[in-house]
């Protein structure tokens, strides 16, 4: 009875679970060619619908498809239930996507689906390598290229070997992207050679890589070996001697013959020599020579080694050796300033020199000798240095001297140097010198076409170190109009470039530019200070920056000002004048100022100052104007002071004398003013001069007395002729004629003064123009001689003018005058008659 109720119970069971896994079966499915396509090509999918599938409940079926999110046609198949459905998707374009089957209803009920994926076939691996680690674990590594294309897909690679000898394949599986695999010590070996190639291989298909066959020892690469001695070769000039040896890890190959690669360069070189030296098949135990060096010079060496095709091993480290020497060999290229003395007949000169290409110095330590012998010798030095210039003093009778290096083992043949006076010509117009590159500059010039100019010289220094030896140059053809200089250029640091024209007889004149390699803004600006200020005007100035600040050459300094209310105004200033003046400013404003200084590589900005420009102050006007009158009255006060001091020759300059009838002496007119009127002549326009004598006769209302007559008869006694006569007269006021109220008066004119020697030349006598009438006498009344009396002698008669008949004629009288022509002296006459 039990077991009947057990059995009811398990078919019941059975049923409920049968029941169970139908509902859960899906109510579509989907087939498809292949879930893995290639990339690009068409792909065919069919949807099945389930007769008993709950959604539809035996009612009609619409099927739709969907590529990931988007619709896709479709097609029914050939079944007259509609339940199945078939879409054609033309070119798969996807690396992944979902197709899914889906029936119409509401919503839109997903029943099956499918993923599909896409991409490309694995290419051949490419570039495969292989190198041995002999340094410490003895390792084989094998590196490879995938390929340029993207397969999209999951790719596995595996790497292969075969070994012949010992008939031993290994494969090794490599993680997903990875490209390199390390062979351990027990896969392969050192002297038996191997096959090696590598294979990809994805859901699209598989590629092996081309396989290279391998020695693994010559696929080692060796440690840097090391260089045990430098040294020479017994009488080998220009040889030297290289002991080496592995590295310690390889030291147990030293008994196999090896490759080695040797490199040398000077010690005044940054660059190894080419090409290098190539030993093969040698043991590390065998020395190396290498010949053909440079006597006498210092040279680094390194080497690497290899064993048959393997990798070349790194550079060893350095080490020096120095080759025998020998004499110096060659010329040497020099370059002379040269200019006058001080002294008479001497010349300084700087020499300086380097070696040309074919010099060679086969020595360490080298020195230089300037003689004006060609043998050089002490009585001819002139200078001994190890430098590469020499200045000294010659006469200038010296056209040549002599240039010779020496070192240990002799002495080079002596470079003839000739002297040349220095000219003034000059031929270079212009120079320019611009950055090539980051050790060099480009120097261009242009010239003058001179038939004797011969080439020229390019010097260079640097401005910061006027030391001699940092003077370098080069010598360029007559053709050539630009130059690379290269040197040891610093970047931010002025350099003075000159171009001296090379004459057959001399050197000229040359042309010279500063130039930097790299510029860059001022390390400073000049403090601005105010010079002066006047009206709405104010002169700003600063001082120049110092050279070693200034980091380019100065472009331009702009100056930068404004008040509380105006807009920002720029001033540009001259870099050479260094200043500048403000115009138009608004008086009681408040200015700000600031100066910014600007090379090629940048500029740079000052601080700011403060200023304003005052109004006119009308104290300082007065006292401008008290100056000025104060000044005005000093200079009148010395013109008076002046012309007092000078008033003769000013009063003889600008009034002419001019005798006053009324109120003149004979002495005194012809010992004063005659003379000094003559006297003060400028000496340059002085002629012979003319002494003048006047004779003014007053009224004389009374008769002289004795006393009166004997001063005039006293002063006159001891003359010979008028004008000594006149000379000596008195002035006598009062004096008139007797007929008339005027005054007559004469001028005699003669050759020298009163107290001259008698002249050699008679004397000219000028008759009056006056208009004034003379003494109105008696036409009968005309004496013909003039009686000079004495007190107690006899009347003595004394003839001056024409001849006379009356009187013993006096020496030295002219026979030629006329008296009549004289009537004024008849008038004497006539006035001596009425005194007796």
């Amino acid at each position: 009875m039990i077991s009947t109720w057990i059995v009811i119970a398990m078919v019941v069971a059975f049923v409920n679970v049968a029941r169970n896994e139908a509902d859960m079966q899906p109510c579509a499915t989907v087939q498809t060619s292949s879930s893995v396509v290639l990339m690009g090509s068409p792909v065919t999918a069919i949807c099945v619908v389930r007769e008993d599938c709950p959604l539809v409940n035996g009612q009609a079926v619409r099927i739709e498809w969907r590529l990931n999110n988007r619709f896709i046609p479709s097609s029914s198949a050939a079944n007259e239930s509609a339940r199945v459905s078939e879409a054609v998707i033309s070119s798969f374009n996807h690396t992944r996507a979902s197709l899914t089957c889906c029936i119409q209803s509401s919503p839109t009920q997903v029943v099956a689906g499918v993923e599909i994926r896409a991409g490309y076939p694995p290419e051949a691996p490419r570039n495969l390598s292989c190198q041995t680690n002999l340094t410490t674990s003895n390792t084989l590594t094998c590196s490879w290229d995938s390929g340029q294309q993207e397969t999209h897909l999951p790719t596995k690679y595996t790497l292969h070997t075969e070994i012949w000898d010992t008939h031993q394949n290994q494969t090794y599986k490599l993680p997903p992207g990875v490209q390199h695999y390390t062979i351990p010590r027990s896969g392969f070996v050192l002297f038996s050679e191997m096959k090696i190639y590598v294979k990809a291989e994805n859901d699209l298909g598989e590629a092996t890589s081309a396989s290279i066959i391998l020695e693994p020892i010559s696929a080692a690469k060796f440690d840097p070996p090391k260089i045990l001695k430098v040294q020479v070769v017994p009488k080998r000039y220009g040889c030297l001697r290289l002991s080496w040896s592995l590295s310690q890890h390889q030291s147990w190959m030293r008994d196999y013959r090896l490759n080695l690669e040797v490199r040398f360069r000077t010690t005044d070189s940054s660059q190894w020599r080419e090409p290098t030296v190539f030993v093969s098949r040698i043991r590390p135990s065998r020395h190396v020579d290498k010949c053909h060096l440079l006597h006498g010079t210092q040279y680094f060496v390194q080497i690497r080694v290899r064993y048959q095709q393997s990798p070349w091993s790194e550079w060893s480290s350095s080490e020096s050796g120095v080759t025998l020497e020998s004499a110096p060999t060659g010329r040497l290229d020099s370059w002379m300033k040269v200019s006058e003395d001080h002294m008479p007949k001497q010349l300084n000169i700087h020499l300086f020199w380097k070696p040309s290409k074919q010099f060679r110095a086969n020595g360490q330590n080298v020195s230089y000798i300037v003689s004006v012998q060609k043998v050089p010798g002490e009585k001819g030095k002139l200078c001994s240095t190890r430098e590469n210039y020499c200045t000294f003093q010659l006469p200038g009778r010296i056209k040549k001297v002599y240039l010779s290096a020496v070192n240990a083992a002799g002495k080079s043949s002596p470079t003839e140097v000739r002297i040349y006076q220095p000219t003034a010509r000059a031929a270079i117009l212009n120079i320019t010198a611009i950055p090539q590159d980051e050790r060099s500059l480009l120097v261009q010039w242009r010239s003058k076409v001179i038939s004797n100019l011969v080439g020229y010289v390019v010097e260079w220094k640097p401005l910061l170190k006027p030391e001699l030896s940092h003077i370098q140059y080069e010598i360029a053809d007559k053709n050539q109009s630009g130059l690379v200089i290269t040197g040891s250029f610093e970047p931010y640091k002025p350099y003075g470039i000159s171009v001296y024209p090379r004459f057959k007889d001399g050197i000229g004149l040359p042309q010279t530019v500063n130039a930097y390699l790299r510029q860059k803004a001022p390390s400073m600006v000049p403090k601005i200070q105010i010079k002066k200020t006047w009206k709405s005007h104010i002169e700003l100035t600063w001082d120049e920056i110092p050279l070693d600040q200034r980091n380019g050459i100065i472009q331009n300094y702009k100056i930068f000002y404004w008040d509380e209310k105006g807009p920002i105004n720029i001033v540009h200033a001259d870099p050479k004048e260094r200043k500048v003046i403000l115009k138009h400013l608004s008086t009681m404003s408040l200015y700000e100022a600031f100066m910014m200084v600007s090379t090629a590589g940048g500029s740079l900005n000052g601080s700011t100052i403060h200023f304003e420009v005052e109004p006119f102050d009308a104290v300082a006007g007065v006292m401008i104007v008290i100056a000025t009158g104060v000044g005005l009255s000093l200079l009148i006060i010395f013109t008076v002071l002046t012309c007092f001091s000078k008033h003769k020759r000013l009063k003889g300059h600008f009034w002419p004398v001019v005798p006053d009838p009324a109120n003149s002496s004979i002495k005194r007119w012809t010992s004063e003013s005659t003379q000094v009127c003559c006297e003060d002549q400028n000496e340059s326009n002085r002629r012979d001069p003319i002494y003048l004598s006047h004779l003014s006769f007053l009224d004389l209302p009374v008769k002289l007395s004795k006393e009166e007559d004997d001063l005039w008869l006293n002063s006159a006694e001891d003359t010979s002729d008028l004008g000594e006569s006149i000379c000596g007269s008195p002035f006598i006021p009062g004096y008139s004629g007797s007929h008339s109220d005027s005054v007559p008066y004469a001028t005699v004119i003669f050759s020298s003064p009163c107290n001259s020697p008698p002249p050699k030349e008679p004397h000219i006598y000028l008759r009056s123009e006056s208009t004034q009438p003379l003494l109105e006498t008696e036409e009968s009344f005309s004496p013909k001689c003039y009686q000079n009396m004495g007190s107690d002698e006899m009347p003595r008669e004394q003839c001056f003018f024409g001849p006379c008949h009356d009187c013993v004629p006096n020496v030295g009288a002219d026979p030629g005058i006329v008296w009549d022509d004289f009537p004024f002296l008849r008038a004497l006459a006539m006035n001596d008659a009425q005194n007796d």
